[in-house]
């Protein structure tokens, strides 16, 4: 492939035009095409402002339809085959509005840093390193904002673009001074080390830094290959800075103010219900995936002081248990919200407090070998014996992004998928069946439905059976109609979850009893659909269609309270909303040729006795 030079630059700051509109757009998706055949770690990817890359898809006639980065964008949709209108060409790339010190266009990405909860496609675009050499050689600009793609996942890789590199916050127990540090969650543990080491230039050998998340040891932090995500880092939190000298050796126990501290230990738990590994935490956004199944087994056990939780701050004797809330770690309360809902619900509850090691399957090739549901398990264990200290479930989430890359980083959620994921790893991993059989299906052949469905609920749990297809499984109703033949077929179909349609915002509900006037049949109630900011001849029109209204009749409304007529609605542009839910509302049916006739309202009441 052969890419035309950039040429000179002009006083604007701009290139010469090296290459027509619809050479840059040929170009830019030939680059694009390649560097996705070409997937790997470590690749590099550069952010762009999004109002900027548009004005340059405008400029080369791309419209949403075939955007090159793959995210649609409204400003570029009106184009839509009017290649014959060309736009005017783009200024130098200007990326100020989505970096945290704005205006510095001639910046480099290490120093300059994006604004937090920027959503991909909308404030911005990712393009591999060739595209950008080449809009930056024709436009220049910037500033450069370069990201490596990383790997992500256990048994389902998927590579992501690290956004947002982890940043932690530096706190030197000297002074109490901090330092801001930015590294990628793929760093190691040496790479920290010697990050710190240069920036306050100290030796190595007398550096101590310990895990200060929430302003507490946690964990003493060791020099090796481990990884960030591994040790559990999180976005924004603290790291201490400790010196190893004659003098301060014998603070190890003490903190900063010289109190006594109990340090965590390194070794692993002993007990088979710890929680193992550490988190695959990521911002990443583009959504490139590849399938590779690497084995895993359970790993190291990580102390109760992990994730926020002190033996010392348990529920005392007598007090009420799962009264603790849970830390939100960034933008997580769509993973809190669904872990509190699953927490509380009694039957799990019961389940997992009790000693559930037998019904661990480490062996179903669908789950995710025991580890989640430990994992769920020691979470919830702690938040029904810790008091009220709220828990940051930073190793839960750190083992959910590693099963379920799609939900790193601290961005919002979907909360039902995030329940669905984890209601179905639960049921794998606590799966009784060990050898799935095979069933064949029998028809209904006119059957009770009560024998039909017992016979698919038992074929079901033949092949699934656990905890949580007891407590959040049933079964809907299937019937099929051949309309050739008439046949009836009758199937029973296990289901986890209900979809429910949300209220409307802008109808309501009105239900109003129907009386006639000559008293010739019963009152009959209709429920009625209106628009919220209707008014009561909407009402008389949708009530009147309900009811099957003739064209010589009419119908009056009127409100009842305490089984009187407290006032008739005879305005027809009265507001709807004049109309409380809980007001009992009636309509007398009656002749038009009646209407002015004195109207005589009749109560039936008990005799009163005197």
């Amino acid at each position: 492939m052969t890419i035309p030079d950039s040429g000179c630059v002009m006083e604007n700051g701009a290139s010469c035009l090296p290459c027509t509109p619809e050479e840059e757009k040929k170009i830019v998706t030939d680059l694009r095409n390649e560097s996705e055949r070409n997937l790997k770690e470590g690749n590099l990817y550069f952010v762009i402002s999004s109002s900027w890359f548009r004005k340059w898809e405008r400029y080369v006639g791309i419209d949403g339809d075939e955007n090159l980065i793959g995210n649609q964008s409204s400003d570029s949709r009106h184009i839509n085959g009017a290649s014959s209108v060309v736009a005017e060409r783009p200024g130098p790339i200007d990326n100020s509005d989505i970096v945290e010190n704005g205006s510095d266009s001639d910046g480099k990405g290490n120093d300059i840093q994006l604004r937090r909860l920027l959503i991909e496609g909308q404030d911005y675009v990712l393009v591999p390193q060739g595209v950008w050499e080449k809009l930056h050689g024709w436009y220049k600009g910037g500033p450069e904002l370069p990201r490596k793609m990383i790997l992500q996942g256990v048994y389902h890789k998927k590579f992501d673009v690290e956004v947002y590199p982890l940043c932690l916050k530096l706190v030197d127990s000297r002074d109490e001074s901090q330092s801001t540090i930015w590294l990628s969650r793929k760093a190691s543990l040496t790479e920290l080390f010697q990050k710190v080491c240069a920036l306050k230039g100290i030796e190595q050998d007398k550096v101590r830094i310990w895990d200060y998340f929430n302003k507490r040891k946690y964990a003493q932090l060791s020099v090796s290959n481990k990884t960030l995500e591994e040790s559990n880092l999180q976005m924004d939190q603290d790291i201490l800075l400790e010196l190893v000298d004659g003098h301060q050796s014998s603070k190890i126990g003490m903190d900063s103010t010289g109190n006594d501290l109990a340090l965590v230990s390194l070794e692993p738990s002993r007990s088979p219900l710890t929680i193992a590994g550490g988190p695959t935490l990521s911002n990443g956004h583009s959504g490139y995936r590849s399938n590779l199944y690497p084995g895993s087994s359970l790993g190291s056990g990580l102390t109760d002081m992990d994730d926020g939780f002190d033996a010392c701050n348990s529920a005392r004797k007598g007090e009420k248990g799962g009264l603790a809330g849970l830390q939100n770690l960034g933008n997580t309360c769509f993973m809190n919200s669904a872990l509190q809902c699953l927490v509380h619900t009694p039957p799990l509850v019961e389940y997992f407090l009790k000693d559930c090691r037998a019904e661990i399957n480490t062996d179903n090739p669908l789950g995710m070998h025991g580890e989640l549901a430990l994992a769920f398990g020691d979470l919830l264990r702690k938040l029904w014996s810790s008091g009220r200290t709220a828990i940051a479930p930073r190793v839960f989430k750190g083992k959910l992004a590693r099963f379920a890359p799609q939900f790193s980083g601290y961005n919002q959620h979907d909360s039902q998928e995030l329940l669905a994921f984890l209601l179905d790893g639960l049921h794998e991993d606590l799966n009784r069946v060990k050898q799935k059989p095979y069933i064949e299906m029998k028809d209904s052949d006119g059957r009770p439905d009560e024998e039909v469905a017992a016979e698919c609920w038992k074929n079901h749990k033949a092949r699934n059976d656990s905890v949580i297809v007891d407590v959040c499984q049933g079964q809907y109703k299937s019937t099929l109609v051949c309309p050739v033949c008439s046949k009836i077929s009758i199937t029973f179909d296990p289901f986890m979850y209900l979809s429910l349609p949300l209220p409307s915002t802008i109808t309501r509900t009105m239900t109003v009893t129907v009386f006639y006037g000559d008293g010739s049949r019963l009152p009959m109630p209709f429920t009625v659909s209106v628009l919220k900011n209707g008014f009561c001849k909407d009402l008389l029109l949708a009530l009147g269609t309900a009811c099957g209204l003739k064209s010589d009749e009419s119908l009056m409304l009127a409100e009842v309270y305490e089984n009187k007529i407290y006032r008739y609605l005879e305005m027809p542009l009265e507001p709807l909303a004049s109309i409380k839910d809980d007001e009992h509302i009636v309509a007398f049916r009656f002749q038009k040729k009646e209407i002015g006739k004195t109207r005589l309202v009749i109560f039936h009441r008990w005799q009163e006795k005197f």
